[in-house]
């Protein structure tokens, strides 16, 4: 026979449960929904398939035009559920594909960087990502004073510690410019062995 299972105990497992699960459901919904905007880009690659692959730019209305698969609306739209209905598409027109979908953005990174200009990242990627693209800061610059122009206004100008840049969005078309160090950070080497070197000299004299 099998033993009867108290109600008490279901009602308590079922409670666990629940409470188990709900942490997990709370952080999906504090996930902020990642879709293309005008200006971004949609790298398309399919494999032994180079007329069809590369990156396709969404226009101020929100298309991008695709090969096989001619204007297609894409802005608003979650950014799984696209990559699910493009490759479903294309698998439509191709015979067994073998597809990837990356959503971009492009944004200029210029200024004392070792790699200056246009760099299109994943819209996961944050400002330090972005730089970090361009290669990071040169000899000559100071992560500190960092600038970010968006729609001819500046969104963000200097921090006060590196990592607030993890926690900066961006977009399509900003322009991010790493400034240079001030003129004694960047010569203070030569002073500090010139003040060394007239030391030097100064305590020759008076012995």
């Amino acid at each position: 026979m099998i033993p009867r299972i108290p109600m008490k105990l279901l009602v308590l497992a079922a409670v666990v449960a629940i409470a188990g699960r709900a942490p997990d459901t709370a952080a999906q919904a504090d996930r902020p929904v990642i879709v293309l905007r005008p200006g971004d880009a949609l790298r398309v690659e399919i494999w032994r398939e180079a007329d069809l692959s590369g990156e396709f730019l969404v226009n101020e209305d929100g298309v991008v035009t695709l090969p096989l698969l001619g204007d297609r609306r894409v802005i608003g739209v979650p950014i799984p559920e696209l990559r699910d209905s493009l490759i479903s598409l294309y698998r439509a027109e191709l015979r067994n594909p073998a597809i990837e979908i990356i959503p971009l953005r492009r944004v200029y990174v210029l200024g004392e960087v070792n790699r200056p200009g246009l760099h299109a990242v994943d819209p996961t990627v944050s400002l330090a990502g972005a730089v970090a693209l361009a290669g990071g800061a040169n000899p000559q610059g100071d992560i500190r004073r960092i600038r970010v122009i968006r729609d001819n206004e500046v969104i963000l100008h200097g921090i006060s510690i590196e990592t607030a840049l993890s926690a900066v969005d961006i977009r399509s078309g900003d322009q991010i410019f790493i400034d240079r160090r001030g003129w004694f950070e960047r010569n203070s080497t030569v002073l500090i062995s010139g003040a060394l070197g007239l030391t030097s000299i100064v305590i020759a004299l008076l012995r």
